[in-house]
């Protein structure tokens, strides 16, 4: 017996089996946004583990409300939407997503002018990670998918002053930790150079 697997030429046919609730346009859907969904998903949770399970709570999401995207956009982008407010959700009901780091903790130490122009996608994600949650999820909000700080206020339940002081804490923070890549960086390319 020849299986037929149905193969989605355009976007609106797998749109289409999706609001038919086709196992198999599921599995496309995820096998095409499933990379890229959770590297959004880790860049607010931060632990892979939890990170992969608000992917799949975010999948879930979507299949569910597949009927209210109504093609205005990108597809991916809607999906997209989807799992960062997963993983607000997520942050919401865990509670520990406002923890602060000292401000004198954050300054800066060292002038970043100098800073390596060539840092490096994953080294700059690590830097992400390494964050509190509270900065990190302001900081992605505003830098990485364009909210502004009413925006983050609303979505996050926080006065827009918390999220600008969040961010401005995000920002010295990354400055010091690029600051500190940089000495690190030229200190090993020291050593390598004097062997």
């Amino acid at each position: 017996m020849i299986r037929i697997i149905p193969f989605f030429i355009t976007e609106a046919q797998l749109i289409s089996a999706l609001q038919r609730a086709d196992a198999r346009a599921q599995k496309v859907v995820y096998e095409r946004y499933a990379s890229r969904m959770l590297t959004v998903c880790a860049r607010y949770i931060g632990d892979r583990f939890t990170a992969e399970e608000v992917l799949m709570d975010g999948f879930m999401r979507v299949f569910e409300r597949i009927d209210q995207y109504k093609g205005e956009g990108s597809f991916e982008g809607w999906v997209r939407r989807i799992m960062v407010n997963e993983a607000l959700t997520y942050l919401r009901r865990n509670k520990h997503w406002l923890a602060e780091v000292a401000l004198d903790d954050a300054l800066p130490t060292a002038d970043v002018a100098f800073a390596d122009q060539n840092i490096q996608a994953e080294d700059l994600l690590n830097l992400l990670e390494k964050l509190p949650e509270g900065y990190r999820t302001v900081f992605n909000l505003y830098a990485i998918e364009g909210y502004n700080h009413a925006e983050i206020a609303e979505s996050l339940g926080i006065s827009e002053s918390t999220s600008k002081s969040q961010l401005h804490r995000a920002r010295a923070l990354l400055q010091k930790q690029l600051a500190h890549l940089d000495v690190k960086k030229n200190y090993l390319d020291y050593e390598t150079a004097s062997r």
